[in-house]
């Protein structure tokens, strides 16, 4: 497995590096966003780890341009704990987010998390096409498409649609879908989810105002209509 970490604090960035050397990952470095952004056009990476805060372009401009042409999974570091970053992050194509400072087990609990749902899902049981009216999903490519309009969704919106696609009728509050979808929990921040839902619907619904598919059950949680 291949690793890109992105920090402009160089320390940090070899410390990183050498935890997850030790863990028999390949790591590559870079200190600014553009530098992430040409390395990850450029290189085949399982994962990305991006400071939020860098020289060039930030963290959120490298990611948005990264996800323009690479759906590999993206863990957001930030010295900022507020609520509204996180959310921005998620927006911006991120699929976790761990503030600084952070303890390196959690870190590399994240990281072997994120691998293990986007590098091992075409292997897993149940693969094969899934469809809901307009919308298929392919789990053994990880593939997805409105209609005939292939869509590209982060690792974590591909693993959410899957959940609910294979499981129509059956309602998740957000705290469930934090620990099936995320697998560990994630401080109560439930908007968490609400953004991921937001961004399915605008990508797989054809009226994401007035979702057909992705439904919400109010006070409850999500669910998938079933056909």
């Amino acid at each position: 497995m291949k690793i890109l970490v992105v920090d402009d604090e160089r320390v940090l960035v070899k410390g990183i590096k050498f935890n997850l050397e030790s863990e028999g990952y390949q790591v590559e470095t870079a200190y600014d966003g553009e530098a992430a952004v040409e390395l990850a056009r450029g290189g085949a990476f399982d994962l990305i780890i991006l400071d939020l805060m860098m020289p060039r372009i930030d963290g959120l401009q490298a990611c948005m341009r990264i996800r323009e042409f690479s759906n590999v999974p993206i863990i957001m570091l930030t010295a900022r704990s507020e609520d509204a970053d996180k959310i921005v992050g998620f927006e911006c194509g991120a699929d976790d987010y761990i503030t600084k400072p952070f303890n390196i087990l959690e870190l590399k609990a994240r990281v072997r998390a994120l691998l293990r749902r986007a590098g091992m899902a075409a292997q897993k049981e149940g693969g094969g096409r899934l469809t809901a009216g307009h919308i298929t999903l392919d789990a053994d490519a990880r593939a997805a498409w409105r209609g005939d309009t292939p869509v590209e969704l982060t690792a974590k919106e591909f693993d959410l649609m899957e959940l609910l696609l294979r499981n129509p009728g059956r309602v998740y509050s957000r705290e469930n879908l934090l620990n099936v979808v995320w697998g560990y929990e994630y401080a109560g921040d439930y908007r968490t989810v609400d953004v991921h839902v937001r961004r399915l619907r605008e990508k797989l619904e054809l009226d994401p105002a007035s979702p057909a598919y992705i439904l919400t059950k109010w006070g409850v949680g999500y669910y998938l209509k079933g056909t």
